[in-house]
């Protein structure tokens, strides 16, 4: 029996306003090590529309260098605040849409699962969720930005969670995109 060997690339991305967190990883079998790890600052500009262009950009560069096959983005949380909530809605389009045009199929979790999927606990804080990266990775991620590694923490939750090539919120271009968020785009 042959047994088909994975070798894929996932980028990760925790996507924000003010700081848009990401991290890639390459997973070779049942093995996967750390490519990337880091955080676009977007605090810096007033302009809400010059933010976005720099998440496009930041995106498609991080694509360009790092060639991943799949693209994991945390979801939205629902909070109290409607503004911020268009505005993270908007970012995290703004990545998707950078995966979209260069092809990437985008898979998106919830913060909850992502939480789950690297603790066991869906209510864990993000210093749990970073002491469990780098036990997993043997990675030391003190002083490291907690938005940095949200987005591997995001790429980490895809890798334990979807088998290659399985599609659940998955987009592989527009056409694909809107039809399975049929009443939410038009």
């Amino acid at each position: 029996m042959i047994t088909k060997t994975t070798d894929r690339v996932i980028l990760g991305i925790d996507p924000g306003t003010n700081i848009m967190g990401y991290g890639a990883i390459h997973q070779q079998g049942s093995g996967v090590t750390m490519l990337a790890l880091g955080i676009l600052n977007l605090s810096k500009y007033d302009n809400h529309a010059l933010k976005l262009k720099k998440i496009f950009e930041r995106t498609l560069g991080l694509i360009e260098e790092y060639k991943p096959d799949e693209l994991a983005i945390e979801a939205p949380f629902f909070g109290k605040n409607v503004q911020s909530m268009l505005k993270l809605g908007r970012a995290q389009g703004v990545a998707i849409a950078a995966a979209v045009y260069r092809d990437i199929p985008i898979f998106e979790y919830a913060p909850r699962k992502i939480k789950q999927s690297i603790t066991g606990s869906g209510a864990a804080s993000k210093e749990q969720v970073r002491a469990m990266l780098s036990s997993v990775l043997k990675i030391n991620f003190e002083g490291e930005r907690l938005d940095a590694t949200d987005g591997l923490a995001a790429a980490m939750c895809h890798y334990y969670q979807r088998a290659p090539g399985k599609a659940d919120k998955s987009y592989s271009g527009w056409d694909s995109f809107v039809k399975q968020n049929e009443g939410r785009v038009k």
